[in-house]
């Protein structure tokens, strides 16, 4: 029986933590080899550390020329990211760090199966949602990545100049009869540029912007407070730690409240299970519980490399479904084609859509217009319920 009154903790980290930046360079080489051709075959890698970034993997185009100018850009790809991100540090700058290019050509024999509509590897994916907030995520990682959010907006409009971009965030959250209502502790380490500054001076800068994005009531006089708990933060990102692509992905999805297969996201084409099944997994998560089938859910797809249906789909309700289990995973699979084609063309993947989701997870954000966060979209409501 599930548990309904406990304290439950996820965190989240900025898009200037070291393993971000690698996650935000390897989505922005896939967006920029999906613009050149929607068919594209990306697995990018990305890793930085103090004055260095170095690129690899394995990448695909029809055309060769096409390939060959796309060489000749990867460094400044790499550099436009992290001028973005606001990266000018003497030890880690967007203009004078090294940048190291060792992309090659795809497998011959992963692409054959591929090329066959297979899925591009075997693995299991997960897919999760719940109506404990209103973007069907578990509250504990949903707001931690709001906080993030807020203080790089405020960083980057000027309002506070002071922050770095290099930030984590973490909640503990109160849950009575099953329902999120309260932060027992909150996390909160942020690189900031003034070495005068200490711990209460940067909760001072950051507690207005907190309270801005948290519900109302959920910070209490009893919530303790942890704002850069080890005093100054000024040494961040991949100076002050190394960082790799794919090593977040427990921020990237659920923050630990729903399992994870083990794949990670960024750099990978949507050919490739890991990312393009756990996106339908969560596109189908939210719809059951969006269609009031349970309050919770968690669904699992599995595959092999080259083999286009998925082996097994598999549904949990948590004990909080008024659907059967075995009821939802026949609906999921009259409800949509889950071949690796069947989900890109369900979802419009083969986009330029992916550099923005490296930071603030993946789920919980909004469906936008180009087709960004489509796997956010609630239209598979009805075709759901028509199956049960």
């Amino acid at each position: 029986m599930a548990r309904d009154n406990y304290i439950f903790t996820s965190e989240s980290v900025s898009e200037g933590h070291p393993d971000k930046v690698c996650d935000r360079i390897s989505d922005a080489i896939l967006d920029a080899l999906l613009r050149k051709e929607d068919t594209a075959r990306v697995a990018a890698e990305t890793f930085a550390t103090s004055g260095l970034v170095v690129i690899g993997g394995e990448i695909g185009l029809s055309c060769e020329e096409r390939l060959k100018d796309f060489m000749g850009r990867v460094n400044q790809i790499a550099r436009d990211c992290i001028k973005d991100i606001g990266y000018e540090q003497e030890k880690f700058h967007w203009n004078t760090c090294h940048v190291l290019n060792f992309l090659h050509e795809q497998s011959a024999h992963i692409s054959q199966g591929v090329d066959k509509d297979g899925a591009g590897d075997q693995g299991i994916m997960f897919g999760f949602a719940t109506n404990e907030t209103d973007a069907y995520m578990p509250a504990p990682i949903q707001f931690s990545h709001a906080i993030l959010r807020r203080l790089a907006e405020v960083r980057k409009s000027g309002a506070e100049p002071v922050l770095g971009p290099d930030a984590k965030s973490q909640l503990s959250v109160v849950y009575e009869d099953g329902k999120p209502v309260r932060v027992s502790s909150l996390v909160l380490s942020t690189q900031h540029l003034d070495e005068s500054l200490e711990s209460d001076d940067i909760r001072a800068i950051v507690e207005p912007y907190i309270r801005e994005v948290l519900p109302d009531g959920w910070l209490t006089e009893e919530t303790e407070w942890h704002v850069n708990p080890t005093g100054k933060f000024v040494i961040g990102g991949p100076d002050g730690d190394a960082g790799l692509t794919g090593r977040k992905i427990i921020v990237d999805t659920y923050g630990g409240a729903a399992p994870h297969g083990g794949g990670a996201f960024s750099g990978k084409d949507p050919t490739k299970v890991d990312r393009s099944a756990a996106y339908a997994a969560r596109y189908l998560a939210k719809n059951v519980v969006a269609a009031g089938m349970a309050e919770r859910v968690t669904i699992q797809l599995s595959y092999a490399i080259g083999v286009s249906k998925p082996l097994s789909i598999y549904a949990d309700t948590h004990g909080t479904g008024e659907v059967d289990p075995a009821d939802i995973e026949k609906a999921i699979r009259k409800s949509m084609d889950l071949t690796p084609r069947g989900i890109r063309e369900a979802l419009d993947l083969n986009k330029p859509i992916y550099e923005r989701t490296a930071a603030y997870g993946h789920f919980g954000r909004e469906p936008e217009d180009d087709g960004g966060f489509s796997w956010e979209r609630l239209d598979l409501v009805d075709t759901l319920r028509k199956e049960v």
